[in-house]
Parts: C-alpha cells; sequence; structure tokens
C-alpha cells in the first residue's frame, strides 16, 4: 500500500524542533474486502484507537523466523539461519552453535506448531468430556443428554454395548445413563491410558488405519503425543527431520482422530446434533436498541449456557426495564460458530474483527473463553462503555479493566444469568456514539455427517452414494474442504472468498468450517440461491436439485472431524476408491495463522489430503525438509502438503490435484445421462 509519511512538529526541551514520522495506518480498503470492516477500520482511527490492521502495518514480520529457520530452544540462541540465495548451489553449510541444521531446526519448529494446535484443540475435548462426565453422573443438573441417538451411535467405537442380554436370551436396551457414564469414563482415559491406541483410529478407511499401523504412527494417547514431541524438540534429542514429523504426525492424529473428535461427538450428544438453519451474519446484525452480547472464543460450555439465559423471559424482562427492546446475542471466531449451528445465533464477525465489533460502541458485553482472543480488546474496551469478561481459569488478562468470572459446570446456569445481568446493566452506560454498520447476509448453516446424508437422499434412502453418484457422472467435480483463520498479513478475507468461488465456479463442492465458514456466509455464499450465481452448471444443477448451498458450513475449527467422518463415508458409499487418498479430493486454509491450523494441516495429509496453505509456509528456510513434507509424505500417507499465496493459483492447484484423482479413478470422461426406472433405482437401494 503506497502511504504518504505525515510529519508533526514535537517541541524537545532546549532543542530546535524536529520532524517525527506519524504512527502508520492501514488503508481500510487494502486491509479487507468487507464494507463493515472497512467502516469500522476507518471510524477507528478516527477515534484514535489502534486496532489489528495497523499494528500488522507498524510491525513487520522477522524475515528468519517467518522461514522457520530461528531456533531459541536454548539459551545459547536464538540461532538465526537465514536462507541465502547460493544456499541450493551446494551442500547446505548452515548451522546453529549446536551443529543442529536448518532441516532440524525447521523440523523442531513445525512440530512444536503440532503440539500446540493439538494441545488447543485436545484441552477444548478435555473441558468438554469432563463437563459429559459431571452430567452423566447425575452432578451438574444444567445440562442434559439431547441427542441419544447420537451416544448410541458412538458408544459401540469405545467398545461401550447399547444393549444387554438377559438370562432368558432377551436382548434390552440398556440404561442411557449407565452408557453415558461408560461413554465418559472411555473418553477421558483416551487422554492418558497406559496402553493400547485411541479408539476412533478405527473409525478411518481399513487402508489408511493400515497404513498408519505400518509408518508407526498410531498414536496411544493424547496427552503423550504431545509431550513426547516437547521432549524431542529439548536441545540434544532428535535431530532426524523425518523421525520428527513421524511424531508429528502421531500428535496430529491425536487431534483431529482424537480430541477433535471427542470435542465434536460428545457437544453433539450434549447440546444436540446441528442441523441446517437460517441466520445472518457481520457486524451489522448488532442491534442499537437491544442489549448486545457478543461471545467469542472457542468452547461452547458457557455460551449454551448465555443463550439459554439470554433467551429466557426473565431476562428479556429485565432488558426492557432497562430501556432496551431486547437482547442481541452475536459470535465471534468458533464459540460464534458453536451457537450458530446449534441455536441460529448470527456470527458478528471473524477473528479479525474481534476489536471492531466492541468500536461500534454498542457492545455491552464481550464474554471470552479461549484461544484466538486479543489482549488488546481490553484496551479497546476502555474507550467504550463495554464489560470485558473472561471466564476460564487458564485464560485471564493482566488489565485492571478486565472482569474474571470463572465458570463452572455445577452451578452453570448461575454463572451465565450473572453475565447477562452484568450486560444488561450496562445498557445504560453507553457513552460513545453507537455506529453499527447495515451490512449483513443471509447464511444457512448446521450441516454435518447426519444432515448430508439427510439431504442427500431423505429420512428412508438417505445415502451418500448420491453424492458419488454426481462426482462420478461429473455434475460435480470433487470436493475442497475450506477452512481456517484470518491473518492480518493478507487482504482480510479475500483468499478465502476468491478461492471458494474459484472452486464452486468450476464445479467443484466446498466444506467449510471456522472463519472461512464465517467470511463465505458474509460474502452470501451460504445460501441455495448463490448456485446459480457462482456455480457451474453442473453444481448449479446438483444444489438446485437437492437444496442446498454450493458451500456447506459445518461448524468450529474443532469440527473438521466431521469432514474427516464426510470423506469416510464417501468411501463406504463406493465407486470412488477404497482410502480418502483415492477421492477427488483437496484441502485448503487459505489466510491461516494459528498452530491449531498446522496440526490441522498435519492430519489431513496424514488422512490421505492434498493440503495447501496461503500466505506463508513455516518451512521456506529449509528446503530439504520443505520438499520432504510437499512431496515425500505422500508415498507414505498418500497426502501431501503445498504453499500457495495467490488465491487463484491456490484454486487450481487445488482443481488440477481432483482432476488427477478423476484420471486415476477413470471417471474423467464425461458420461451421458441414463434416464433410470424403478428397476434400476430397486438396484441401487439392494
Amino acid at each position: 500500500m503506497a502511504e504518504e509519511t505525515k510529519l508533526k512538529k514535537v517541541v524537545v526541551a532546549d532543542k530546535e524542533p524536529k520532524a517525527e514520522k506519524a504512527a502508520k495506518v492501514a488503508d481500510p480498503v487494502g486491509a479487507s474486502i468487507d464494507i463493515a470492516t472497512q467502516q469500522m477500520i476507518k471510524r477507528a482511527q478516527e477515534l484514535g484507537i489502534d486496532t489489528v490492521f495497523d499494528r500488522a502495518e507498524a510491525m513487520k514480520p522477522c524475515n528468519i523466523g517467518i522461514q522457520g529457520t530461528c531456533c531459541k530452544n536454548c539459551a545459547m540462541g536464538p540461532c538465526r539461519l537465514p536462507l541465502t540465495k547460493s544456499a541450493g548451489d551446494g551442500p547446505d553449510e548452515r548451522k546453529g552453535l549446536c551443529g543442529a541444521t536448518a532441516n532440524t531446526i525447521a523440523a523442531r519448529n513445525f512440530i512444536r506448531m503440532i503440539a500446540g494446535g493439538a494441545a488447543a484443540h485436545s484441552d477444548h475435548g478435555r473441558g468438554v468430556a469432563e463437563v459429559f462426565m459431571a452430567v452423566a453422573q447425575g452432578e451438574s443438573h444444567d445440562y442434559k443428554i439431547k441427542d441419544v441417538n447420537k451416544l448410541l451411535a458412538i458408544a459401540p467405537h469405545y467398545g461401550v454395548e447399547t444393549t444387554v442380554k438377559t438370562e432368558d436370551g432377551q436382548v434390552l436396551d440398556r440404561d442411557v445413563n449407565e452408557i453415558a457414564l461408560e461413554v465418559a469414563q472411555k473418553a477421558l482415559d483416551e487422554w492418558g491410558k497406559a496402553e493400547g491406541e485411541l479408539f476412533y483410529l478405527k473409525r478411518a478407511p481399513q487402508p489408511l488405519y493400515e497404513k498408519w499401523k505400518k509408518a508407526g504412527v498410531l498414536p496411544r494417547n493424547i496427552d503423550r503425543e504431545i509431550v513426547e514431541i516437547m521432549h524431542r524438540t529439548h536441545m540434544g534429542v532428535d535431530q532426524d527431520y523425518k523421525n520428527l514429523i513421524k511424531q508429528g504426525t502421531r500428535a496430529a492424529l491425536a487431534d483431529g482422530w482424537g480430541g477433535s473428535m471427542i470435542a465434536t461427538d460428545l457437544q453433539d450428544v450434549l447440546f444436540g446434533t446441528p442441523y441446517p438453519l437460517q441466520s445472518e451474519a457481520n457486524l451489522g446484525i448488532m442491534k442499537e436498541d437491544h442489549v448486545n452480547i457478543i461471545i467469542h472464543g472457542h468452547e461452547p460450555i458457557l455460551s449454551e449456557m448465555i443463550v439459554a439465559a439470554a433467551q429466557s423471559q426473565e431476562m428479556i424482562d429485565y432488558a426492557k426495564s432497562v430501556g432496551a427492546k431486547g437482547i442481541q446475542l452475536g459470535g465471534i471466531c468458533c464459540t460464534g460458530n458453536e451457537i450458530l449451528q446449534r441455536h441460529g445465533v448470527p456470527p458478528a464477525g471473524t477473528y479479525l474483527q474481534q476489536e471492531l465489533a466492541i468500536i461500534t460502541g454498542a457492545c455491552d458485553a464481550m464474554v471470552v473463553d479461549i484461544q484466538c482472543v486479543f489482549q488488546n480488546l481490553a484496551n479497546v474496551a476502555k474507550c467504550f462503555h463495554t464489560k470485558l469478561i473472561t471466564t476460564h481459569r487458564i485464560a485471564r488478562m493482566e488489565q485492571e479493566n478486565v472482569i474474571h468470572i470463572e465458570f463452572d459446570e455445577h452451578h452453570a446456569m448461575e454463572d451465565a444469568q450473572r453475565i447477562v445481568k452484568m450486560a444488561i446493566e450496562n445498557f445504560k452506560n453507553r457513552k460513545a456514539e453507537v455506529m453499527i454498520p447495515r451490512t449483513k447476509a443471509t447464511q444457512i448453516a448446521g450441516f454435518g455427517v447426519e444432515s448430508i446424508r439427510y439431504h442427500l437422499g431423505g429420512t428412508f434412502r438417505g445415502d451418500y452414494y448420491t453424492l458419488n453418484d454426481n462426482i462420478i457422472n461429473g455434475r460435480i467435480r470433487g470436493i475442497a474442504g475450506v477452512v481456517g483463520c484470518n491473518n492480518a498479513r493478507t487482504r482480510h478475507n479475500e483468499a478465502h472468498i476468491t478461492i471458494v468461488k474459484e472452486l464452486i465456479k468450476n464445479d467443484v463442492i466446498v466444506l467449510t468450517t471456522g472463519c472461512n465458514g464465517i467470511a463465505c456466509a458474509m460474502e452470501g455464499l451460504l445460501t441455495p440461491e448463490t448456485a446459480a450465481v457462482f456455480c457451474g452448471p453442473g453444481l448449479a444443477e446438483v444444489c438446485e436439485t437437492v437444496g442446498i448451498p454450493p458451500v456447506l458450513h459445518m461448524g468450529s475449527c474443532v469440527d473438521n472431524s466431521r469432514i474427516l467422518l464426510a470423506a469416510t463415508e464417501v468411501v463406504k458409499a463406493g465407486g470412488l476408491g477404497n482410502d480418502i487418498c483415492d477421492l477427488p479430493a483437496a484441502g485448503s486454509a487459505p489466510e491461516w495463522m494459528s498452530e491449531k491450523a498446522i496440526s490441522i494441516g498435519q492430519y489431513f495429509v496424514a488422512s490421505g489430503v492434498y493440503t495447501v496453505f496461503g500466505v506463508t509456509f513455516p518451512t521456506s528456510g529449509a528446503p530439504v525438509f520443505q520438499n520432504y513434507l510437499f512431496n515425500e509424505l505422500e508415498k507414505i500417507y498418500g497426502g501431501k502438503w503445498d504453499f500457495e499465496p495467490d488465491p487463484i493459483k491456490h484454486a487450481h492447484k487445488m482443481i488440477a490435484h481432483i482432476d488427477k484423482k478423476r484420471k486415476a479413478l477413470g471417471i474423467d470422461k464425461a458420461r451421458e445421462r441414463v434416464l433410470m426406472d424403478m428397476a434400476d433405482r430397486m438396484k441401487l437401494s439392494a
């Protein structure tokens, strides 16, 4: 962005006035493609409030750190190994003080990111499992099991029987609470059991499970794999990049097929399995004449209770008593996605919009739990009346104006009511002019493995065969999982939207989670009507016939496990190979920024998915190790990494991979449409 340098005179005691550069600020249009975001960046600058967009202009990333070749794992460092132009001309002689090569350093840093991401997702899962245990034991009365069918569906994966045989040979259903208690115990054991392997690994297609077994990467328990990464990457331990990434793969699989999948399943059992519903998205969902409560973070245990409290007649009447017309809830990040997919609560924005929600002047309370929460929210809240409330014991802020209400599942509703009351009482304290952008869009969200099956075939013939059939006949070219965060180092939402539009234009159906899902909702891509405008003719026809959007929002970032299971269902339906790596499918994280994204990427790669990242890649300073990730891993798992910052090229790399898989399956040729009679349909259901 070209920017004229502004100068101001500063008088220094006993010296001549000198010119000082004004602080750099972001160009609102250059910072985001979203109109509401542009408006709020401009408002923040007018008020003299810095946001992440301005800080990204003022602070540039370290060139060596961004390449992944800075080691600070001991006090002899940091050892910085920049990649020079001549590095590829001969042997790479770069070494740290201990002799660690660029490949070793990059591999250590890479799998430490996996450890951080897997720990974040899996600790979230542990928290859900602990609440589930409390419910099963009858210790938490504010929660109950909402989806018994989901409980009965997952119980066999833990080896838990759902029926019991009597002495006279009768088969009876077991008590639901007994099943729940046994599932809860076995789920919690997944974090620390001494022997065996994770139960959910065998939910994968059999050929994939056998690959993991042969490669020696079956996770033993979740915590052990994360701890072992920290041990291996300690100074002077594992110094072989291939061996390091092998352990990184174990930990990533413990995330995707362990902690994250457990979190998703148990949340569905406790709070209800999502099914499609209509909502809205963007900052325009906030209402000036309502109490606005923004819920931000990733763990839905508290947010479920806040939704229940805010929707109670008692709280609505209380809000009206202070002059408000009601209570408007809004979400940010993945807590927002959790309450969206189960209750229709609209997301106010993505990760990079969290400060902007406060800058509207209408945010009466922002309630945060864990992950992706800016500490600068406290500084922004000081400029307004907003109550910033932290709720988790491991996620507090140092600023004095932050209120900490530690959530306890044993009196969940009491905590939630206290928070909602605090927001209501703060409504009358608004001190700044309210400016809420009018921009918002309609969306259909809440898709999952179960609802996709239903949409494809109805109550009696729901099956993934319909999807497979449309891939085989070419109406749908393939499947893309496009997920992940925003990154202030690139234009907000531009890569997300450009890539998704390019994919659906080329008849690739998109499954989305996390901030990509919110970005697509803000752009209006999550409605069935979208298909006629943006899709190729084949995908548009399928969407019109079935009544679904071309982009299916499947939940929060922890819900990427839904994409893994959907891919497994496609394999089971037949006709597209025997393993996930056979499918015409690809993955993408266009604007990634967190360690969780690296863990997600690695478990998708290890599950057989070609996975492309945008913005930057943290191994570019170690070409040999990067080549191992980008090419050699495919020989082991069937999936591999790739990197492409240009969004159009990024999308076409995915399409090229999908076409390669179609050719390998022999479905790359156009096929004539066949009008099926009843006899043909009977054969399908046989």
